[in-house]
């Protein structure tokens, strides 16, 4: 793997995600309680072998560039780098990044270097644990000059994949976005008993959709990208590399999630939560790396938890429920709270002088006797005494706050939210 090296596309709005991503980029959004969306592709490579990693940024990058410089040093006799490139303005161009394969186009340079014959093209929003030693076996075996990666779906959810046609040698020979009729899932649709000639368990399942996960002969994405001004590659570049190229699939089938839509985090985040977890973070083999903070252990005042995942740093009060819900870090919690079906991010800073009972200052965390249901409540955010935090019924059209919103009936706060003591989201 020492000649492969891994780009990591982190340049995007995240409008699907707003408001988590009103003041940060869509990698940066905190998961399941301490690591952020950015540490999953990052651990693969490096638990893949692949220590020269480059992530392509450009919207509301200031956190996740510290994070990345707080997180990821490699030792000097090493050799290996997780390195930002940010969009730029050059000598070759002055816009911003218009797409994915625009965005790898303006830095074809760094890809050209000495040494390197293989690029690894990643998704920054995507939960998996993949060994990407096994996909560049398939890409040699195979002789290919592009390999994607493949999960097997049934043909509802392959609505919302672009889904490959493939020869009986694993070829791809048509793409398809989004399929929406069974006429055109047919036109797309691989034989079950292909998959389980090659060991993977159809179970009802005839279509493969793209994972994001690409894998290029260096050479031919430069030939790919030198000679148009394509701008992505699911809708541009692989259409036409499927005409002139060998492109072939790598089969997964491993628990994978794209977390590109505030319902998929939500429920994403809930399920790690459980105690038998889709995704498992206790995987010595293959760890999921993060920042040190160095936090004190977490402190329980008698609280009562069920199916919930805490951070390091909190401390919660007396007589506090937590149900199916994620706490993230530095989280102060009150007594006699109620949360349930949650996430909780906590907190950037411990404040040095917590309010008194003679300031009107509500202090960074969940006052006493709040209830938070079926919300996700961002960093920092003030929750006073007695506030109730719950979409109810509500849809987005309903609610008359500035400050806050429903999506897909989840109540969100935006970070550094201030909820004063006693409020309902009916007085809105």
């Amino acid at each position: 793997m020492s000649s492969t090296v891994g780009l990591i596309l982190g340049g995007g709005k995240g409008t699907r995600l707003f408001p988590l991503t009103e003041q940060r980029s869509k990698p940066a959004v905190p998961l399941a309680a301490k690591y952020r969306l950015i540490d999953i592709p990052i651990a693969n490579c490096i638990n893949s072998d692949i220590s020269r990693i480059y992530l392509l940024t450009q919207f509301n990058s200031v956190s996740l560039h510290r994070h990345i410089r707080q997180t990821y040093n490699f030792d000097g006799f090493h050799g290996g780098f997780v390195e930002i490139l940010a969009a730029q303005q050059t000598i070759e161009g002055t816009d911003w990044y218009q797409g994915t394969a625009d965005a790898v186009r303006k830095n074809l340079r760094y890809v050209q270097q000495p040494g390197i014959e293989h690029v690894l093209i990643l998704s920054g929003d995507q939960l998996y644990r993949m060994d990407y030693r096994d996909m560049l076996k398939t890409h040699q075996e195979t002789n290919a000059d592009v390999t994607i990666a493949a999960l097997p779906v049934d043909r509802e959810a392959a609505k919302g994949f672009g889904v490959m046609r493939l020869d009986d040698n694993g070829r791809v020979e048509g793409f398809l976005e989004k399929p929406q009729t069974d006429k055109e899932i047919d036109m797309v649709r691989t034989d079950p008993q292909w998959m389980e000639s090659r060991g993977i368990e159809s179970k009802g399942r005839d279509c493969l959709a793209s994972m994001g996960i690409y894998l290029f002969n260096r050479d031919t994405l430069v030939e790919l990208l030198s000679n148009n001004d394509y701008e992505d590659f699911g809708k541009e570049v692989f259409p036409m590399s499927i005409r002139t190229r060998n492109v072939q699939v790598h089969l997964f089938d491993g628990y994978w999630e794209d977390i590109g839509t505030i319902k998929s985090f939500f429920q994403t985040n809930l399920d790690l939560a459980k105690p038998d977890p889709p995704f498992e973070f206790y995987c010595p083999d293959s760890p999921i790396y993060t920042r040190p903070r160095y936090l004190p252990a977490s402190k329980f005042e008698g609280a009562s938890l069920s199916k919930a995942l805490i951070a390091d740093g909190c401390v919660i009060g007396e007589g506090t429920t937590i149900e199916n819900s994620v706490i993230g870090l530095r989280c102060r919690i009150g007594k006699n709270v109620t949360i349930r079906n949650s996430i909780i991010m906590g907190s950037d800073f411990y404040e040095s002088t917590p309010g008194s009972s003679d300031s009107p200052r509500t202090d960074i965390g969940i006052g006493d006797g709040c209830v938070v249901e079926n919300a996700i409540i961002d960093k920092n955010s003030r929750l006073g005494n007695g506030a109730i935090v719950s979409p109810g019924s509500l849809t987005e059209a309903d609610l008359k706050s500035p400050d806050l919103y429903v999506r897909d009936g989840i109540l969100v706060t935006p970070k550094n939210t201030i909820i004063p003591a006693g409020w309902k989201i009916d007085q809105e």
